[in-house]
């Protein structure tokens, strides 16, 4: 026996598919939107807002062949030691969502506070401490330290 769809029913059928496909598209379409407006409305990597955070501060060279080792993560230049800078170990640089944001870094020692921009990451995996607040020499200089002392209790802030 020979089976075959009448046209009436054939247009059923072909209907019941573009309703489907079409539904299909309607959520594909307000799926989409969602997560747009979503994505738009919040910073890729959120970061939580620190406030007189105790750290250990560190002198960092900012400037090319330094101990610093290579340009900074966030903009992939080297930058002079004479500008207020730091580098953020990984937990804290937050994959970059600190990056040319001002902290502010007060002096445990001699309670001077300054403010200095992130522009860099004090890599963890590579042995830096998660409490590390590595610093350029203005930034020192600024709190009224020697470099030579290496390292000086701190706390720090988002500003």
């Amino acid at each position: 026996a020979h089976a075959s769809l009448s046209e009436q029913e054939l247009h059923i059928g072909l209907a019941m598919a573009y309703a489907k496909l079409a539904a299909l598209a309607v959520l594909v379409v307000l799926l989409w939107a969602s997560t747009g407006t979503v994505a738009r409305s919040s910073p890729a990597v959120s970061t939580s807002k620190v406030d007189g955070m105790p750290g250990v501060m560190t002198v960092n060279g900012f400037e090319r062949g330094e101990d610093g080792g290579g340009p900074a993560e966030c903009d992939g230049k080297y930058h002079s030691d004479d500008d207020m800078l730091v580098a953020l170990p990984t937990g804290l640089y937050q994959g970059g969502a600190r990056c040319f944001k001002m902290i502010r870094i007060t002096s445990a020692g001699t309670g001077r506070s300054v403010e200095a921009m992130v522009v860099d990451e004090c890599d963890s995996r590579k042995g830096c401490k998660n409490n590390i607040v590595d610093t350029s020499k203005a930034v020192w200089k600024a709190l009224g330290l020697d470099t030579n002392v290496g390292e000086v209790p701190v706390t720090w802030s988002d500003v």
